[in-house]
């Protein structure tokens, strides 16, 4: 399965690389239409909530369904689906309140829909990469581990407006995890009816704003305005077409002579260029996400911590966050980014206080002790994606400075990801955004119970008892400090390298109206529009 799935990320890649050459002109929009042109950062895998894990995939799918919760224009979690909702005295059961609503083939969106949601995600045939998210859930990780029946989750449609939800220990951020691509309803009645064939344009159905025209793989995802949106008044395009475009130069071409509206990054070199020659266009925040290595504990040599923490040693973060990066990064020393609410970070360890030098003294003796040396190099395959090209340079001549050897292994960024999944790399770039705003976005990754999201293969008994021991404490405070232990734990265990916090970075027609930098860093179409009167019905 792995080996026929990577054959089929190779084709879709190529076709992509084709269209991203650019230069045909502005598509044509249909007369009397807003239209709205983005360049996505890839091309998606899959459009399915239930199986997908990118950031490009949630682009489109925030566009056309709608969770219990979603964002809002400012990057908040607001009421979605759920109009309201009810907490029991011991914080286990929710009760949520649905508004009428309806597919885009105006069948009713119920209680059952988001129930069948769960259901799907937890089913280990579904084989969902995110299905760890909603572990609190009662019932959700027997299921998703093969060991109970999927009626056994605890997600009842009471009615078809009413929706409960049965926790097994408290979570108060239930309604910023349920904005998550994985919690967006399914139509039953049509995956029920087609399989995995309801995603074809011909069978999809969508509760959002829009819905799935066409998807020319390699060329374009195309969205019409869905007319049976219950908000359809407040939405502005009428059009979307989401192009894949891994290559941010070329990505930039294309906002700067028209072709594109927006793209979704620019080259990190050419920050300072584009903040003086495209200053209109440029949008930039510091979010809640990191770049990391992950160093595959699976393979024998990076099972020595020394090892790990030599490699971890060895870089100079402070010159890939002032010099190279150039866009807001800081340097990261620890695996959970500033400003998450109500939670500060596990304190540094005491090595990132040290002049560079002395670190990377201190990195050659660890090497020596664990066995290498000019005479018996350490011998690494770095892996890293289109985001990693400038970084992954640094990083191999800091290594080689303290005796590593470390041949460079670039990859498209969905090909990255799926080998990180599989296991199938030494060490690897890798880099998280938040799903929503709370330090288990970050710190759930390293748990054993993750699976593959969990890449660097660590387990521990105590990291994973110390995230278990929080999700008891119902005082936040007591809470976050039990999360900052286990985080220190990890730390200390060099479970993965942190490297340095990231931005987000658009570039955005400034005729385009609605957008919001925001530290989430999502922007649903819904909310923008384009500056002038409406174009004229032909």
């Amino acid at each position: 399965m792995r080996s026929a799935a990577s054959v089929i990320t190779a084709l879709l890649l190529a076709l992509a690389l084709a269209a991203c050459s650019g230069g045909g002109g502005r598509a044509p929009c249909p007369a009397g239409l807003r239209c709205l042109e983005a360049g996505n950062a890839g091309e998606p895998l899959t459009l399915d909530p239930s199986k997908s894990q990118n950031v490009w995939e949630g682009n489109i799918q925030y566009d056309l369904f709608v969770g219990l919760t979603q964002w809002n224009a400012r990057g908040e979690v607001v009421p979605g689906m759920a109009t309201s909702w009810e907490v029991s005295p011991d914080g286990l059961i929710w009760t949520f309140h649905l508004r009428d609503a309806q597919w885009s083939d105006d069948v009713p969106v119920t209680a059952g829909d988001f129930v069948f949601a769960l259901q799907r995600l937890e089913n280990p045939a579904t084989a969902s990469p995110t299905a760890y998210l909603f572990y609190p859930i009662a019932g959700a990780e027997a299921v998703n581990e093969g060991k109970a029946a999927l009626a056994t989750i605890g997600a009842r449609a009471l009615d078809p407006h009413t929706l409960q939800l049965t926790l097994t220990h408290p979570a108060p951020y239930l309604p910023l995890l349920l904005v998550h691509t994985s919690a967006l309803p399914l139509p039953a009645h049509v995956i029920q009816r087609w399989g995995d064939a309801w995603l074809d344009p011909a069978h999809i159905v969508s509760n959002g704003p829009y819905v799935l025209k066409s998807w020319q793989i390699g060329q374009r995802v195309l969205l019409a305005r869905n007319p049976r949106f219950w908000d359809n008044g407040s939405v502005c395009f009428d059009q979307i077409s989401y192009y894949p475009t891994a290559d941010a130069v070329t990505g930039e071409r294309l906002v700067q002579s028209g072709e594109y509206d927006l793209n979704y990054t620019f080259s990190l070199p050419r920050t300072r260029y584009l903040r003086q020659h495209m200053p209109a266009y440029v949008h930039g925040v510091p979010y809640l996400a990191i770049w990391y290595l992950s160093m595959n504990q699976r393979v024998a040599k990076l099972q020595d911590k020394r090892v790990r923490l030599a490699l971890s040693l060895g870089i100079d973060r402070e010159f890939l966050a002032d010099k190279l990066m150039g866009h807001a990064p800081q340097a990261l020393y620890s695996f959970t980014p500033p400003g998450l609410l109500d939670y500060t970070p596990a304190a540094a360890p005491a090595w990132s206080h040290w002049p560079f030098a002395r670190r990377q003294a201190a990195a050659r003796a660890l090497l020596r002790q664990a066995g290498y040396g000019p005479e018996h190099p350490l011998q690494l395959e770095f892996k890293y994606g289109e985001t990693a090209k400038i970084s992954a340079t640094a990083l191999q001549a800091d290594w080689r400075a303290i005796g590593v050897d470390a041949s460079l292994a670039p990859e498209e960024t969905q090909i990255l990801y799926a080998d990180l999944n599989a296991g199938n790399f030494e060490i690897a770039w890798d880099g998280w955004a938040m799903d929503y705003d709370d330090p288990m976005t970050f710190l759930e990754l390293l748990a054993t119970q993750t699976g593959s999201q969990n890449h660097s293969h660590y387990s521990s008994p105590r990291y994973d008892a110390l995230l278990s021991q929080s999700d008891q404490q119902r005082d936040l405070h007591k809470r976050a400090q039990i999360l900052a232990q286990a985080e220190a734990v990890a730390l200390d265990d060099v479970a993965v390298a942190p490297i340095i916090t990231d931005a987000a970075r658009y570039l955005v027609n400034p005729d385009i109206t609605g957008w919001v930098d925001n530290p989430t860093n999502w922007h649903l179409k819904r909310y923008l529009c384009r500056k002038g009167p409406p174009p004229e019905v032909r």
